[in-house]
Protein backbone atom coordinates (compact mmCIF):
# COMPACT_ATOMS: atom_id res chain seq x y z
CA UNK A 1 0.00 0.00 0.00
CA UNK A 2 2.87 2.52 0.73
CA UNK A 3 4.49 1.49 -2.28
CA UNK A 4 1.10 2.48 -4.25
CA UNK A 5 0.68 5.90 -2.66
CA UNK A 6 4.85 6.62 -3.50
CA UNK A 7 3.85 5.77 -6.78
CA UNK A 8 0.77 8.06 -6.89
CA UNK A 9 3.24 10.77 -5.50
CA UNK A 10 5.87 9.73 -7.63
CA UNK A 11 3.70 9.99 -11.07
CA UNK A 12 1.85 13.35 -9.89
CA UNK A 13 4.97 15.35 -9.07
CA UNK A 14 6.06 14.10 -12.23
CA UNK A 15 2.67 15.66 -13.64
CA UNK A 16 3.52 18.81 -11.64
CA UNK A 17 6.99 19.04 -13.29
CA UNK A 18 5.64 18.88 -16.59
CA UNK A 19 3.12 21.71 -16.25
CA UNK A 20 5.57 23.88 -14.59
CA UNK A 21 8.01 23.44 -18.07
CA UNK A 22 7.14 26.40 -20.31
CA UNK A 23 5.76 25.22 -23.07
CA UNK A 24 6.74 26.62 -26.68
CA UNK A 25 3.72 28.02 -28.30
CA UNK A 26 3.98 29.06 -32.26
CA UNK A 27 4.29 32.45 -32.90
CA UNK A 28 0.71 33.91 -35.18
CA UNK A 29 1.14 33.82 -38.60
CA UNK A 30 0.90 37.47 -40.07
CA UNK A 31 -0.95 37.68 -43.27
CA UNK A 32 -0.23 41.66 -44.02
CA UNK A 33 -1.84 43.22 -46.94
CA UNK A 34 -0.75 47.01 -48.39
CA UNK A 35 -3.18 49.34 -50.27
CA UNK A 36 -1.34 52.30 -51.94
CA UNK A 37 -2.11 55.28 -53.15
CA UNK A 38 0.25 55.33 -56.49
CA UNK A 39 1.83 52.12 -58.23
CA UNK A 40 4.76 50.45 -56.80
CA UNK A 41 7.01 51.66 -59.87
CA UNK A 42 6.83 55.45 -58.51
CA UNK A 43 10.37 55.45 -57.49
CA UNK A 44 8.95 57.51 -54.61
CA UNK A 45 6.30 56.80 -51.83
CA UNK A 46 4.89 53.63 -52.71
CA UNK A 47 7.87 52.27 -53.60
CA UNK A 48 9.71 53.19 -50.32
CA UNK A 49 6.66 51.64 -48.19
CA UNK A 50 6.62 48.43 -50.45
CA UNK A 51 10.41 48.12 -49.88
CA UNK A 52 9.30 47.79 -46.15
CA UNK A 53 6.55 45.22 -47.45
CA UNK A 54 9.21 43.21 -48.73
CA UNK A 55 11.54 43.34 -45.75
CA UNK A 56 9.02 41.63 -43.52
CA UNK A 57 7.63 39.43 -45.93
CA UNK A 58 11.53 37.96 -46.08
CA UNK A 59 10.24 37.03 -42.28
CA UNK A 60 9.36 33.79 -40.82
CA UNK A 61 5.55 32.74 -40.34
CA UNK A 62 4.68 36.25 -42.57
CA UNK A 63 2.94 36.34 -45.85
CA UNK A 64 2.11 40.04 -47.39
CA UNK A 65 0.04 40.70 -50.94
CA UNK A 66 -0.40 44.63 -51.84
CA UNK A 67 -2.45 46.48 -54.15
CA UNK A 68 -1.66 49.67 -55.90
CA UNK A 69 -2.91 52.81 -57.41
CA UNK A 70 -6.16 52.91 -55.05
CA UNK A 71 -7.77 56.29 -55.22
CA UNK A 72 -8.22 57.88 -51.90
CA UNK A 73 -12.14 58.11 -51.02
CA UNK A 74 -15.06 55.16 -51.85
CA UNK A 75 -11.90 52.97 -53.43
CA UNK A 76 -9.99 52.74 -50.66
CA UNK A 77 -13.13 51.54 -48.82
CA UNK A 78 -13.87 48.50 -51.33
CA UNK A 79 -10.13 47.11 -51.37
CA UNK A 80 -9.83 47.58 -47.45
CA UNK A 81 -13.19 45.35 -47.32
CA UNK A 82 -11.59 42.64 -49.89
CA UNK A 83 -8.56 42.22 -47.75
CA UNK A 84 -10.50 41.64 -44.40
CA UNK A 85 -12.68 39.30 -45.87
CA UNK A 86 -10.11 37.52 -47.53
CA UNK A 87 -8.17 36.77 -44.26
CA UNK A 88 -5.42 39.62 -43.45
CA UNK A 89 -5.39 40.07 -40.10
CA UNK A 90 -2.92 43.25 -40.41
CA UNK A 91 -3.80 45.67 -42.91
CA UNK A 92 -1.37 48.60 -43.88
CA UNK A 93 -2.64 51.58 -45.10
CA UNK A 94 -0.26 54.06 -46.68
CA UNK A 95 -1.46 57.39 -47.48
CA UNK A 96 -3.66 60.33 -45.38
CA UNK A 97 -6.70 60.18 -47.92
CA UNK A 98 -7.74 56.85 -46.85
CA UNK A 99 -8.04 57.54 -42.80
CA UNK A 100 -11.77 57.75 -43.18
CA UNK A 101 -11.97 54.29 -44.81
CA UNK A 102 -10.33 52.73 -42.28
CA UNK A 103 -12.42 53.31 -39.54
CA UNK A 104 -15.10 52.34 -40.99
CA UNK A 105 -13.68 49.25 -42.31
CA UNK A 106 -11.88 48.75 -38.82
CA UNK A 107 -15.35 48.63 -37.13
CA UNK A 108 -16.42 45.99 -39.01
CA UNK A 109 -13.34 43.63 -38.42
CA UNK A 110 -12.52 44.06 -34.61
CA UNK A 111 -10.55 41.08 -34.90
CA UNK A 112 -8.09 42.52 -37.63
CA UNK A 113 -5.60 45.63 -37.00
CA UNK A 114 -4.97 48.35 -38.96
CA UNK A 115 -2.11 51.02 -39.56
CA UNK A 116 -3.03 53.91 -41.10
CA UNK A 117 -0.08 56.28 -41.95
CA UNK A 118 0.33 60.33 -41.80
CA UNK A 119 -3.46 59.89 -40.07
CA UNK A 120 -4.50 60.77 -36.81
CA UNK A 121 -8.16 59.00 -35.66
CA UNK A 122 -7.41 55.75 -33.19
CA UNK A 123 -9.60 52.81 -32.79
CA UNK A 124 -9.55 49.74 -30.51
CA UNK A 125 -8.04 48.33 -33.43
CA UNK A 126 -6.78 51.18 -35.17
CA UNK A 127 -3.25 52.51 -35.00
CA UNK A 128 -1.24 55.58 -36.87
CA UNK A 129 2.15 55.71 -37.85
CA UNK A 130 4.24 58.41 -39.63
CA UNK A 131 7.93 59.72 -39.62
CA UNK A 132 9.39 63.07 -38.35
CA UNK A 133 10.41 63.71 -42.35
CA UNK A 134 10.53 67.05 -41.27
CA UNK A 135 13.76 66.59 -39.35
CA UNK A 136 15.51 65.31 -42.72
CA UNK A 137 13.31 67.94 -44.58
CA UNK A 138 15.87 70.51 -42.61
CA UNK A 139 18.97 68.82 -43.63
CA UNK A 140 18.00 69.15 -47.05
CA UNK A 141 16.99 72.62 -46.69
CA UNK A 142 20.51 72.98 -45.34
CA UNK A 143 22.44 71.52 -48.62
CA UNK A 144 20.00 73.46 -51.23
CA UNK A 145 20.81 76.80 -48.98
CA UNK A 146 24.34 76.35 -49.49
CA UNK A 147 24.40 75.24 -53.27
CA UNK A 148 21.86 77.82 -54.77
CA UNK A 149 23.35 80.86 -56.53
CA UNK A 150 20.20 82.64 -57.13
CA UNK A 151 18.70 82.47 -53.61
CA UNK A 152 15.36 81.13 -55.03
CA UNK A 153 14.63 77.81 -54.03
CA UNK A 154 11.63 75.98 -55.67
CA UNK A 155 9.31 73.58 -53.97
CA UNK A 156 6.62 71.35 -55.93
CA UNK A 157 4.06 70.40 -53.21
CA UNK A 158 1.45 68.16 -53.40
CA UNK A 159 -1.45 68.81 -51.30
CA UNK A 160 -1.86 71.72 -48.26
CA UNK A 161 -1.77 69.49 -45.25
CA UNK A 162 0.00 69.94 -42.00
CA UNK A 163 2.20 67.05 -43.14
CA UNK A 164 3.23 68.77 -46.48
CA UNK A 165 3.38 72.74 -44.70
CA UNK A 166 5.22 71.24 -42.07
CA UNK A 167 8.24 69.74 -44.46
CA UNK A 168 8.24 73.07 -46.54
CA UNK A 169 8.38 75.20 -43.46
CA UNK A 170 11.43 73.34 -41.75
CA UNK A 171 13.56 72.96 -45.34
CA UNK A 172 13.25 76.46 -45.69
CA UNK A 173 14.46 76.61 -42.19
CA UNK A 174 17.11 74.22 -42.81
CA UNK A 175 18.44 76.58 -46.03
CA UNK A 176 17.95 79.85 -43.89
CA UNK A 177 20.67 78.57 -41.76
CA UNK A 178 22.85 78.61 -43.79
CA UNK A 179 22.08 81.28 -46.07
CA UNK A 180 19.72 84.16 -44.46
CA UNK A 181 18.72 85.45 -47.93
CA UNK A 182 17.00 82.61 -49.37
CA UNK A 183 13.29 82.03 -50.40
CA UNK A 184 11.27 79.09 -51.38
CA UNK A 185 8.85 79.01 -53.62
CA UNK A 186 5.84 77.00 -53.59
CA UNK A 187 3.80 75.16 -56.33
CA UNK A 188 1.14 73.17 -55.79
CA UNK A 189 0.26 70.46 -57.86
CA UNK A 190 -2.95 69.04 -56.43
CA UNK A 191 -2.02 65.02 -57.12
CA UNK A 192 0.54 62.83 -55.16
CA UNK A 193 1.27 61.01 -58.43
CA UNK A 194 1.42 62.59 -62.09
CA UNK A 195 5.06 63.13 -63.04
CA UNK A 196 3.86 64.77 -66.16
CA UNK A 197 2.08 67.77 -63.99
CA UNK A 198 4.92 67.64 -61.79
CA UNK A 199 7.68 67.90 -64.13
CA UNK A 200 5.51 70.93 -65.75
CA UNK A 201 4.53 72.71 -62.14
CA UNK A 202 8.73 72.27 -61.47
CA UNK A 203 9.78 74.11 -64.95
CA UNK A 204 7.19 76.88 -63.74
CA UNK A 205 9.56 77.57 -60.84
CA UNK A 206 12.79 77.20 -62.65
CA UNK A 207 10.76 80.17 -65.22
CA UNK A 208 11.21 82.28 -62.77
CA UNK A 209 14.44 81.90 -61.05
CA UNK A 210 14.53 78.86 -59.11
CA UNK A 211 17.93 76.97 -59.82
CA UNK A 212 17.25 74.48 -57.12
CA UNK A 213 14.23 72.60 -57.05
CA UNK A 214 12.82 70.06 -53.69
CA UNK A 215 9.33 68.21 -53.98
CA UNK A 216 6.84 66.28 -51.76
CA UNK A 217 5.66 64.15 -54.65
CA UNK A 218 6.21 60.70 -55.25
CA UNK A 219 7.76 60.83 -58.73
CA UNK A 220 11.38 61.89 -60.19
CA UNK A 221 9.17 64.37 -62.16
CA UNK A 222 11.07 67.26 -60.72
CA UNK A 223 14.62 65.91 -60.38
CA UNK A 224 14.14 65.58 -63.95
CA UNK A 225 12.94 68.90 -65.28
CA UNK A 226 15.92 69.88 -62.84
CA UNK A 227 18.77 67.61 -64.86
CA UNK A 228 17.27 68.73 -68.16
CA UNK A 229 17.74 72.55 -67.23
CA UNK A 230 21.16 72.03 -65.70
CA UNK A 231 20.13 72.95 -62.05
CA UNK A 232 20.18 71.00 -58.76
CA UNK A 233 17.21 68.60 -57.31
CA UNK A 234 16.43 67.64 -54.10
CA UNK A 235 14.65 64.60 -53.92
CA UNK A 236 12.17 62.66 -51.78
CA UNK A 237 10.85 59.36 -49.84
CA UNK A 238 13.98 57.41 -51.93
CA UNK A 239 17.55 58.05 -53.69
CA UNK A 240 16.41 59.25 -57.26
CA UNK A 241 19.91 60.10 -58.21
CA UNK A 242 19.65 57.75 -61.00
CA UNK A 243 17.21 59.77 -62.61
CA UNK A 244 18.88 62.98 -62.11
CA UNK A 245 23.06 62.16 -61.46
CA UNK A 246 23.72 65.54 -62.31
CA UNK A 247 21.47 67.44 -60.36
CA UNK A 248 20.34 65.55 -57.60
CA UNK A 249 22.05 66.84 -53.81
CA UNK A 250 20.34 64.36 -51.64
CA UNK A 251 17.03 63.31 -50.68
CA UNK A 252 15.09 62.73 -47.19
CA UNK A 253 14.37 59.39 -47.47
CA UNK A 254 12.10 56.54 -45.31
CA UNK A 255 13.15 53.46 -44.33
CA UNK A 256 9.25 51.75 -43.59
CA UNK A 257 10.77 48.33 -42.51
CA UNK A 258 11.71 49.57 -39.00
CA UNK A 259 8.27 50.45 -38.34
CA UNK A 260 6.88 47.18 -40.31
CA UNK A 261 9.07 45.12 -38.64
CA UNK A 262 8.37 46.33 -35.15
CA UNK A 263 4.31 46.46 -35.76
CA UNK A 264 4.55 42.85 -37.18
CA UNK A 265 6.48 41.49 -34.11
CA UNK A 266 3.55 42.90 -31.41
CA UNK A 267 0.92 41.37 -34.08
CA UNK A 268 2.46 38.08 -33.89
CA UNK A 269 3.23 38.01 -30.05
CA UNK A 270 0.01 39.35 -29.35
CA UNK A 271 1.11 42.70 -27.73
CA UNK A 272 -0.06 44.97 -30.07
CA UNK A 273 -1.99 48.47 -29.20
CA UNK A 274 -3.08 51.18 -30.52
CA UNK A 275 -0.91 54.38 -30.06
CA UNK A 276 0.27 56.67 -32.10
CA UNK A 277 4.00 55.88 -33.83
CA UNK A 278 5.67 59.00 -34.45
CA UNK A 279 9.58 57.92 -35.21
CA UNK A 280 12.28 60.06 -36.26
CA UNK A 281 15.86 59.94 -36.92
CA UNK A 282 17.22 58.35 -33.65
CA UNK A 283 15.10 55.28 -34.85
CA UNK A 284 16.16 55.72 -38.41
CA UNK A 285 12.69 55.77 -39.60
CA UNK A 286 13.81 58.99 -41.83
CA UNK A 287 17.00 59.38 -43.28
CA UNK A 288 19.31 61.29 -45.37
CA UNK A 289 20.45 59.68 -49.43
CA UNK A 290 24.12 59.97 -49.90
CA UNK A 291 25.20 63.31 -51.35
CA UNK A 292 25.81 63.95 -54.80
CA UNK A 293 29.39 64.64 -56.23
CA UNK A 294 28.84 68.39 -56.48
CA UNK A 295 28.11 68.67 -52.86
CA UNK A 296 31.19 70.28 -51.48
CA UNK A 297 32.57 68.61 -48.48
CA UNK A 298 32.56 70.92 -45.87
CA UNK A 299 28.90 71.27 -46.17
CA UNK A 300 28.72 67.24 -46.27
CA UNK A 301 30.47 67.66 -42.45
CA UNK A 302 28.00 70.42 -41.51
CA UNK A 303 25.06 68.56 -42.34
CA UNK A 304 26.05 65.62 -40.41
CA UNK A 305 27.10 67.19 -37.52
CA UNK A 306 23.12 68.35 -37.89
CA UNK A 307 22.20 65.73 -38.22
CA UNK A 308 23.93 64.26 -35.15
CA UNK A 309 22.55 67.00 -33.19
CA UNK A 310 18.76 66.44 -34.02
CA UNK A 311 19.04 62.34 -33.62
CA UNK A 312 20.71 62.69 -29.96
CA UNK A 313 18.29 65.25 -29.30
CA UNK A 314 20.22 68.05 -28.40
CA UNK A 315 18.43 70.18 -30.47
CA UNK A 316 15.62 69.82 -33.12
CA UNK A 317 13.99 72.03 -36.05
CA UNK A 318 11.17 74.04 -34.95
CA UNK A 319 12.79 76.03 -32.16
CA UNK A 320 11.70 79.48 -31.49
CA UNK A 321 12.06 82.39 -32.65
CA UNK A 322 10.30 81.47 -35.61
CA UNK A 323 8.10 84.22 -37.43
CA UNK A 324 5.44 83.36 -40.23
CA UNK A 325 4.83 85.37 -43.73
CA UNK A 326 3.75 88.31 -42.19
CA UNK A 327 6.61 88.96 -39.03
CA UNK A 328 4.28 87.59 -36.18
CA UNK A 329 6.16 85.31 -34.12
CA UNK A 330 4.49 81.78 -34.00
CA UNK A 331 7.46 79.98 -31.87
CA UNK A 332 8.58 82.13 -29.08
CA UNK A 333 12.41 82.04 -28.53
CA UNK A 334 14.07 79.24 -26.94
CA UNK A 335 10.26 77.55 -27.26
CA UNK A 336 10.11 74.26 -28.90
CA UNK A 337 6.94 73.43 -30.63
CA UNK A 338 4.81 70.37 -29.19
CA UNK A 339 3.57 67.64 -31.13
CA UNK A 340 0.42 69.07 -31.49
CA UNK A 341 1.29 72.66 -32.79
CA UNK A 342 3.82 70.36 -35.58
CA UNK A 343 0.60 68.04 -36.59
CA UNK A 344 -1.59 70.66 -36.70
CA UNK A 345 0.65 72.72 -38.39
CA UNK A 346 -1.21 75.67 -40.99
CA UNK A 347 1.22 78.77 -41.79
CA UNK A 348 3.96 79.24 -44.18
CA UNK A 349 7.51 80.43 -41.77
CA UNK A 350 9.32 83.82 -43.07
CA UNK A 351 10.56 82.83 -46.44
CA UNK A 352 8.04 81.29 -48.33
CA UNK A 353 6.60 82.84 -51.09
CA UNK A 354 3.05 80.83 -51.41
CA UNK A 355 -0.38 80.33 -50.04
CA UNK A 356 -1.22 77.22 -47.46
CA UNK A 357 -4.46 76.96 -50.25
Amino acid sequence: MKRGVLSMLVAGLAVLALMMVPVAVAAKEIKAGFIYVSPVGDAGWSRAHDDGRRAIEALDGVETTFVESVSEGPDSERVLLNMARRGHNLIFATSFGFMDSVIKVAAQFPDVVFMHCSGYKLAENVGTYFGRMYQPRYLSGMVAGAMTESNILGYVAAFPIPEVIRGINAFTLGAQAVNPDVQVRVVWSSTWYDPALEKEAANSLLDVGADVIAMHQDSPGPQVAAQERGVYSIGYNTDMSAFAPDAHLTAPIWNWSVVYKDVVQQVKDGTWASESIWWGLDRELVGLAPFGPMVPQDIQEAVLAKKEEIRSGETDVFIGPVLDQQGEVRIPEGVRATDEEMLAMDWFVQGVVGATR
